[in-house]
């Protein structure tokens, strides 16, 4: 049994922190809370229903917020078996997969450990890893998905001959900084896109991710231009994984079917009367990931906008009750399991 660590986080930061999941793809910053203005039609006025659905974003609108192995990089040269092993992670997870095992502790209430080793015995061939020896410490931050990710490194560490465990330690600005030093952990699974443009913060300014933006939709794009970022605080990291934690705009199922689309572009051609009521947080309709990014790269009209949350339980709410007709979720959210 493995063992498990904790770092607390202190209380006057908790309030500062965000989680990965919560920075996936840029959704906001403040804003109006409604857009105002009646509907010229109802062909995609609300329609509840239980099941959520997240439409395509064919034309790429949102970031490459990919799961990613990012790894100290004193441990990744003493430790030649360590990338290797955590690659074969990447190439075996899928956003769906993702779903399924945040909805499997979330909504099934099983434990993040037991998940996370089923999940290596049906998908990792951990015979076929290279070997390697010594203690691994991997992190993981204080939220469901993160905690399931860093079990699965840690058991795919463990069949690589690793002495894997696990410490829990908190968000990005108190993890990031540990796992440069090596000191406390030295591996965690991170999101390419956030951390990327986070490096890109640290290294070139508070408006670095406005003025001079390195991550883009493209994954293996935004790992090449974070290569350098990395390097520079002692980090590197492996490939990243087809599973992506990123903001996605979901409708019902019922919606979905009754209007006839799965992708942005389809949904844009099918809702031109200006119907569409869509829900998220309050800096939505200022953020370029949200609203103006859904007008800008589809060309979508809305008829009003709810003030709601990030992709928590007030826009799933709204939309399985009828009260919008589109809102803004995480893309690998339990809640879209099928």
């Amino acid at each position: 049994m493995r063992s498990r660590a904790r770092i607390l986080v202190p209380l006057a930061l908790t309030g500062l922190l965000l989680t990965a999941c919560g920075e996936s793809g840029s959704s906001g910053t403040g804003g109006a809370a409604a857009s105002g203005g009646s509907a010229a039609g109802d062909a995609c006025a609300p329609v509840a229903g239980e099941q959520l659905v997240v439409l395509e974003d064919d034309q790429q609108l949102q970031s490459a917020d990919n799961v990613v192995p990012a790894v100290n990089m004193a441990a990744a040269q003493a430790n030649p078996a360590l990338l290797p092993a955590l690659d074969a992670v990447s190439a075996a997870l899928t956003t769906e997969e993702l779903v399924d095992l945040n909805a499997a502790v979330d909504l099934e209430r099983q434990s993040a450990e037991d998940v996370a080793a089923a999940w290596v015995e049906e998908n990792v061939d951990t015979a076929a890893l290279e070997q390697g020896s010594g203690p691994i410490t991997v992190g993981g931050a204080n939220f469901t998905e993160s905690t399931i990710l860093a079990n699965i490194y840690a058991d795919v560490l463990d069949a690589a001959g690793f002495d894997a465990s696990v410490r829990e330690v908190g968000n990005r600005e108190l993890y990031l900084p540990a796992l440069m030093s090596g000191s406390e952990i030295q591996v965690f699974p991170e999101y390419l896109a956030t951390l990327t443009e986070t490096l890109n913060r640290q290294a070139n300014g508070p408006n670095a991710t406005q003025d001079s933006p390195v991550a883009s939709s493209d994954p293996q794009e935004t790992l090449a231009g974070a290569q350098p970022l990395v390097e520079q605080v002692g980090l590197v990291l492996g490939e990243p994984s087809e599973a992506a934690n990123q903001n996605a705009f979901a409708v019902t199922r019922a919606f979905a079917d009754q209007v006839g689309v799965s992708t942005l572009s389809e949904l844009a051609d099918a809702c031109g009367d200006g119907s569409l009521v869509l829900g998220g947080p309050t800096e939505c309709p200022e953020r370029p990931y949200c609203q103006p990014g859904l007008e800008e790269a589809y060309g979508l009209q809305f008829a009003d906008f709810r003030e709601l949350d990030s992709g928590g339980p007030l826009t799933k709410a709204a939309l399985q009750q009828g009260e919008i007709s589109i809102g803004l979720v995480f893309s690998s959210d339990g809640a879209l399991a099928q």
